[in-house]
Formats: structure tokens, sequence, C-alpha cells
């Protein structure tokens, strides 16, 4: 187990290097916004912090929880635990199939609670603070929150006796379409929307992150964009157009959200009333 896991954390690392890699260089090349925060010392100044964290974040859950849900897949699959495993015996292909699409709407679900449930917005918010959009918005959550969405991926792949691989694939989907669907890139708006049927854009997830209310909550979807379709949480366009809609939150505008020890601490500040 121990060599498998060093083994996935490894596939993990170079899909991360690689799909990282692959849209800062698409950023750079055909950007979709520019503008102070996405550009120059402000963006390295962000890139800094937003990277800092995920390696924070990686870090304390391989102390914390070392296993990760590809662990908990395999320690369910060890004992035959799991609704897919233990109880209905579906063939693993179609076991796998299903529990990716499972697991899509556990992250969603977990996104929605993490907007309505005070407690976890205190948590969620830093992600939110972000004045720009770019890959690395996409990274930018603080280690609670990953500890916690990790907690709760584990409870899901357990119940759910989800095969191993099909883990170890959401999870690397999910990574990479975070990396992607927070990037500054530039497609057509014809692409942007055959590819929205199937997958959520940059261009759809933008809207979320409009100082906005209503559109900050709205368009929840990491990988597949049913799920605020199928609960009405869906918005094609902001308000003001990608071009003139403020990024970020109205109570935190300025470079210090781009602070480390700033990003680190706001889970421990009080909830401002225009939050």
């Amino acid at each position: 187990m121990t060599s498998f896991l060093f083994s996935e954390a490894a596939i993990r690392l170079f899909a991360f290097i690689g799909i990282f890699a692959a849209m800062g260089l698409y950023e750079l090349w055909s950007p979709r916004l520019e503008r102070p925060e996405m550009t120059g010392a402000l963006k390295s100044r962000r890139w800094f912090a937003n990277l800092s964290m995920v390696l924070i974040s990686s870090v304390m859950l391989r102390v914390v929880f070392p296993a990760a849900a590809v662990g908990a897949a395999l320690w369910a699959e060890a004992r035959g635990l799991g609704l897919f495993q233990g109880i209905l015996g579906v063939h693993p292909v179609l076991a796998g199939m299903v529990s990716f699409i499972v697991l899509d709407f556990a992250v969603w679900l977990e996104h929605v609670a993490s907007h309505k449930i005070p407690v976890l917005w205190r948590i969620h918010r830093m992600h939110h603070a972000d004045n720009g959009f770019d890959v690395t918005t996409g990274l930018r959550f603080h280690p609670l929150e990953i500890l916690l969405s990790m907690v709760w991926k584990a409870i899901i792949v357990i119940l759910l006796g989800a095969p191993v691989l099909s883990v170890l694939v959401f999870e690397i989907v999910l990574n990479g379409m975070s990396m992607f669907n927070h990037s500054n890139v530039k497609l057509s708006p014809r692409l942007d929307r055959a590819l929205r049927q199937l997958v959520v854009t940059p261009d759809m997830h933008r809207v979320h992150h409009s100082t906005i209310r209503q559109e900050t909550d709205s368009n929840y979807g990491f990988n597949f964009p049913f799920w605020d379709r199928l609960f009405d949480t869906y918005i094609a366009q902001p308000k003001l157009g990608h071009e003139n809609m403020n990024i970020g939150l109205s109570a935190y505008r300025g470079t210090f959200t781009a602070k480390l020890a700033w990003m680190l601490a706001l889970p421990f500040r009080a909830l401002r009333r225009d939050q």
C-alpha cells in the first residue's frame, strides 16, 4: 500500500506540473482579461502567495491525512466495504463511472455548503478574496478547507466502495479542472458555448467570482455544469460583462489580499455585514 501511495503522489504531482505549465503558458499567449491584478508586479505577488498556499496545504494534508481519498478507497477495497463492493457487487468499470459522477456531485454540494454555512464560509472566503482570476486562483484554498474537503470525499469513497482507479482519476481531473476553469484564457464564444454543455469553462466559473452576491451564489461546479442547471444556480454571463465585472469580495479590496499571513488568518477574522 505504501508503494502504491508513493506512486499515486508522483502521478498526481506530474499531472499537476503538466497542467499548471500548460494553463500558465496559455494565459501568457492568449489572456482573457488584462488587469493590474493579473499582470506585472501584482501578478507576481499573487502567484507567490497562491502557490505558497497550495504548498502549505499539500504538506499539511500529507501529514494529517497521508492516504487521502485514494487511501480511503484502498482501505475500503481491502475490507470489501461500500455500496458497490460489499452490497451490490457492481462491475468495477460501471462502479468507477458512477463513483466519478457521485463524487463530482458531492464536491458541488460541498461547495454550495461552503457558501451557505457561516463557519464554512469563514474558511472558503479566502478563495474568493483573490482580486484577480487566473490559474493560481484555482489553487488558492485554505489548508482547513483542503482538509475538510478530503474528509468529506473519503467518507463518500468509503460509503460507495469506489474503485481505487476511479478515485485517482477523479482527484487528478478535479485538480486539473480547477486550474482550467479558473484560468485567464481566451476562448471563442462559439467554443465556450460548446464546451460548457459538458464541462465548466473559465467564463462560466468567472461569474462565480463576481463581487455581486447573486453571481457569487451561482455556478458552483468544477467539473460538470449539469448540477447548476439542475438546481437553478446557473448564470450564463455576469451582469456587467466579463471586461467590466469586479472580481473578488467587496469587503476586501487591495494588495493585502495577496499577503500569505493575511490569507492564513482570514478564517479567524470576524465576518463583515457586507459578506
